[in-house]
Formats: C-alpha cells, structure tokens, sequence
C-alpha cells in the first residue's frame, strides 16, 4: 500500500557522474597525500605532516563515498528489500568519526611541538601547499553540485574543503617561516586544522546518526501529521505512527487508522491516495503503509509505540 514519487532513469545518470567526478578527486588526492607525507618528512614540518594525514583522511572518506554511490544503486533483492540505500549514510557517518580521531591525533602532536619548535624547511612546505590548494579547488568544484542533496557527497565535500583551507594555512605558515623564521606557527597551524576538523566532523556525525537510529527527521512534526490526517472523513484518528528517514530522497511513513464506518477497499484506496499527497505536499513524506481498522478493540490513544 506504499507508493514513491521518483524518477529512476536520471537517478542513474547522474549516480555515474557523482561515481566519476569521486574517482577524479580520489586521484587527486592519493598524489597529494604521498606529495605532502614525503615533503613533510623531508622538510620536518608537521603542519605539512599533518594536511598529509588529513588528505590521507579524504583518500579514504572518498573511497568509502565512492563504494557507497555503487552500492547505492544496487537493486533490492529478496534478502535486501531496501537494497543498499543505507550505504552511503553508514559512508557518512564512518567518514565523521575518522575526521574525529584524525584530529584528536594532531591536536596532541602539535601540543608536543609547541613545547620544542622544530626548524623547517620552508621552500618544499610553500610549493607543496600550493598543490594542495590547486588539487583540491579543482575537487571541490567537481563534488560542490552533488553536496547540496546527499550526506554522502557532503561529508567527502567537507573533506576536500578542509584541505583547501589547510593546504592556505599550510602556505601562509610556510611563508611566515620562510621570511620571519616563526617556527611555532606549524604547530599552531596543526591545533587549528585538528579544531576546525572536529567542528565539521561533530555535526555530521550527529545527522548521520540520527538517520541510521531510524529517528523522526527533525523538520516533521509527528502531532500535526496526524491532525493534518485526522481531517480527511472518514477517519476517527490515527495510531502507532512511525516516520523515518530510510537515506536522503525517502522518508517513510507508517499508521494505523481506526475508520468512522466500515467501508469497502475500493473507499479505502481512494482515501489512501487522498492520505499519499497530503503527506507528500505538506510533509515531503514519499512512502505510506497504513494498516486500516474498524471497532478493532485495541488502544486508539497511543500515538506512537512499537
């Protein structure tokens, strides 16, 4: 008794261009990372090391965003009837906890840092963070479309972004370096690359979170859905609801409705139709199962329950 709104056709087409435009910023990126790991260990700045380390964070996360945009537009089967729509919320939220740890690891080697600043050598930091900017500018733009719509893509934009910034950083420090000598700003720079990691990181972990615990999404009300229901005749009211998020495009909603009159199926599928684009224009809610009752002698009170 569920129905969708959706298009397939240019879902695909645009999940193979989501899918190349993530294999250009992988590439990318594995070369910057191996740049700025091998010039940071050359040159012994950690500030370099540690945009090397996040990179390497973003080589990963884009991996796993790329695997989750395959997987994502794998059919359902028997044994999955949801497919792998999940894939690339689970993608998010694995990417979020590695920007976490990524930035706990940095914040305590620059703290060490501070206490014995390290001379470095600035030419190399300056040319590679150049590369850096350069690199992941151009993945930025490439992913910047696709952000705006998917977790997934927003966590590996959020990523590349990062880097940008850092690599900026990165470039400003190593010229500070260069022309002043002020050796403390690499670890400076390290603690707030690692602070501004943990700030993106948080929040994405906490949406993708809510998602993969089946949580109401935020922007819905659960009382005024059933208000909104509860007005169409001739429904006497609305129990055991669940809404949740299944990924990005679907928002699920399940009810039980106790009917004034014992009516027939063919009524019954006109009212359903009537319930699908309520919900659908008024709440964005896309999938409705609702089980009918008449003088079914259970609790009408309960709204929401297992």
């Amino acid at each position: 008794m569920a129905h969708s709104h959706g298009n397939h056709n240019h879902h695909h087409s645009h999940a193979d261009l989501k899918g190349r435009n993530l294999v250009i910023s992988i590439i990318l990126n594995i070369v910057i990372t191996i740049s700025q790991a091998i010039g940071g260990i050359i040159s012994g700045s950690l500030s370099l090391l540690s945009d090397a380390l996040h990179n390497f964070s973003d080589v990963l996360s884009l991996i796993v965003s790329y695997v989750a945009t395959v997987l994502s537009k794998k059919e359902a089967s028997t044994n999955k009837t949801f497919g792998y729509k999940r894939a690339e919320i689970i993608a998010a939220f694995v990417n979020a906890s590695t920007l976490m740890i990524v930035a706990v690891i940095l914040i305590k080697e620059a703290i060490e840092r501070f206490y014995a600043p390290q001379e470095v050598e600035s030419n190399l930091v300056i040319w590679l963070a150049l590369l850096g900017i350069f690199a992941n500018a151009f993945s930025v733009l490439l992913l910047k479309k696709d952000a705006e719509s998917s977790m997934n893509m927003k966590s590996a934009y959020i990523h590349l972004l990062t880097d940008m910034m850092a690599s900026v950083a990165v470039l400003i420090g190593g010229l500070l370096m260069k022309f002043y000598q002020i050796y403390w700003i690499d670890p400076l720079l390290t603690l707030l690359i690692a602070l501004y990691l943990i700030y993106m990181g948080y929040d994405l972990l906490k949406a993708s979170t809510k998602v993969l615990m089946l949580f109401t999404p935020e922007t819905i009300e659960v009382q005024k859905i059933v208000k909104s229901i509860c007005e169409i005749e001739p429904i006497k009211n609305v129990h055991h609801v669940h809404i949740w998020q299944l990924n990005e495009e679907e928002v699920h909603l399940e009810a039980h409705i106790d009917f004034k009159e014992d009516i027939s199926l063919s009524q019954f599928d006109v009212i359903l139709i009537e319930i699908e684009e309520k919900v659908y224009h008024e709440f964005h809610i896309n999938h409705v199962n609702i089980q009918p009752e008449f003088g079914k002698c259970d609790t009408k009170k309960v709204i929401v329950q297992d």
